[in-house]
């Protein structure tokens, strides 16, 4: 009974995994993508345990795996969801002898309605599509997600569990515009915060790997991936993030400028002649890491610094400013801090970004060590060092699992 079906479903893929919250093993997972196109294709990924593995707590045990393809014709979301149906009768595991007992969505925007993984209703349904105008890329491609997975499987719980959720506990004063107050009540324009799922994972991995009370920790969490947000949790509680309205602001990301002077946009549009659809394209796709060097991959990133490229070089250095002004920004709101944990593709792999973050942070009581920073390792693991009076972690976030826990408990399975 704590077997649950996640999905992330986006306009033209899906993501799905199957997996048994109890002992938090991975049983499937797969990829339907190319949904609308002339050929569309699949990928389904079945796991067992390895020989003499048994339930344990943390990560789950080591895997042996098969991976199955197909390409054909996926018109919509429903066809999709039947290619993934048929892809557990052929391949397995199966359903029958699997049955998921809810299905929970990833669903990018729950504005200032969704606090809290709720189950799914026509009425949340109508609620999702209203919040897409805060999110026209995500919540439209979450919903057709939602729709074809209750078409998929009509006899269980669907639960949205939303990526803003988490940082419902902003205070006012946090995700409040200095912009006209009737005019942003009028459209919904605040800061809202994205990857919440992400840095409530973390932070609770994080205070049961140091046995310490979650409600007792102040905490920095750095997600860094092609998107990136840092948030600073104070009880378990969300006080600050860096994304806001949309998944723009903040940190400089992969291919997203973050945190800009608005009028750089008035300035383009005048001079340079560009519409709201071309400063869109610039911002969101054509600025960052990818605009500043021509690559977002911070593996490339790195290899152009040791090369001495002066551009990418650049790219680093801003990338890492921006990353230094927030952790001082959110030491000051928080009045110090006990925990910094980083996570996500660049979080967990990167020591360089790790190590260049964290460089001028000694006077809040901030120590790396180098050995272990540099030190590449499975599961959460301590990269500062023994005297350090704030104990920096990588730990591998787990998005799907929180998703699966949260739609666990709202379905009261």
């Amino acid at each position: 009974m704590s077997i649950v079906l996640v999905v992330n479903s986006g306009s033209s893929s899906f993501k799905y995994q199957l997996l048994d919250v109890e002992t938090e093993r991975v049983l499937a997972s797969g990829l339907v993508e190319r949904i609308g196109a002339p050929v569309g294709a699949s990928a389904h990924t079945v796991f067992a345990p390895a020989t003499g593995a048994g339930p344990s707590p943390g990560p789950a045990p080591t895997m042996l795996e098969a991976t199955y393809t197909r390409e054909l014709p996926i018109p919509d979301h429903t066809v999709g969801f039947q290619v993934m149906l048929d892809a557990f009768a052929e391949n397995g595991p199966s359903l029958a002898e699997n049955p998921p007992v809810a299905v929970g969505h990833r669903v990018v925007h729950g504005g200032a309605r969704f606090f809290a993984p709720t189950v799914i209703t026509p009425l949340v349904e109508i609620d999702i599509d209203e919040l897409s105008v805060l999110a026209p890329l995500h919540n439209p491609a979450n919903l057709a997600g939602i729709v074809a997975a209750k078409a998929a499987f009509p006899g269980v719980a669907h639960v949205a569990v939303f990526d803003t959720a988490f940082h419902q506990t902003l205070p006012p004063a946090a995700y409040t515009y200095a912009i006209d107050a009737d005019l942003a009540a009028s459209h919904r324009i605040r800061r809202y915060g994205f990857h919440g799922t992400s840095h409530k994972f973390v932070s609770e991995q994080a205070a049961a790997f140091l046995g310490r009370p979650l409600a007792e920790l102040k905490q920095l969490v750095f997600h860094l991936g092609n998107g990136a947000s840092v948030t600073a949790i104070d009880g378990g509680r969300s006080v600050d993030t860096s994304m806001g309205l949309t998944p723009l602001e903040g940190l400089v990301m992969g291919t997203r400028s973050g945190d800009i002077d608005p009028a750089v946009l008035f300035q383009l549009a005048r001079r340079a002649g560009m519409s709201i659809e071309d400063l869109d394209d610039l911002l969101n796709r054509r600025s960052g890491l990818q605009g500043l060097a021509g690559v977002s991959d911070m593996r490339d990133i790195v290899a152009g610094v040791e090369a001495g490229d002066a551009a990418v070089t650049l790219a680093f250095d801003v990338y890492v400013h921006r990353l230094r002004a927030y952790a001082g920004a959110y030491l000051a709101q928080l009045g110090g801090v006990d925990v910094i944990s980083f996570t996500a593709g660049v979080g967990e792999n990167s020591h360089h970004v790790r190590a260049a973050a964290v460089e001028t942070l000694g006077f809040a009581g901030v120590e790396l060590d180098a050995e272990r920073n540099a030190a590449r390792g499975r599961g959460i693991r301590v990269v500062s060092t023994d005297g350090s009076r704030v104990t920096v972690l990588v730990v591998p976030t787990n998005e799907e699992l929180e998703i699966a826990r949260q739609t666990l408990e709202a379905a009261g399975s």
